[in-house]
């Protein structure tokens, strides 16, 4: 079975592009360093609104086991990095976790 951890944080247009050298100089390290066994990868989504930039992360993991192993067991509960939340307008207190029911790979 895999998992998808979904999260969601908006900031201003000045701060988006801190925001994404945060994540790929801190946060993904961070994940990194936690070695969780059943964690496969992570998407980062950017999309540029009128008055904001909004930030989607997709991690998938093998198993519940492995979701619970990386963020406790209060899973729910978002992992947002103090120095992410300082250039953050706002962002999801928890991740929308959902079980993967079919996947369908084209060429």
């Amino acid at each position: 079975m895999m998992i998808f951890r979904i999260w969601n944080g908006l900031t201003t247009h000045d701060n988006a592009t801190k925001y994404e050298q945060l994540f790929y100089k801190e946060v993904l390290p961070a994940i990194a360093e936690k070695e969780v066994d059943g964690y496969k990868s992570i998407q980062l989504l950017r999309k540029p609104h009128e008055k904001e930039v909004e930030f989607i992360t997709i991690m998938y993991f093998d198993s519940w086991d492995a979701v619970k192993e990386f963020a406790g067991e209060d899973y729910e509960h978002s992992y947002v990095p103090a120095k992410a939340k300082k250039v953050l307008k706002r962002y999801d207190d928890h991740s929308q976790h959902y079980e993967v029911r079919e996947q369908k790979d084209y060429k």
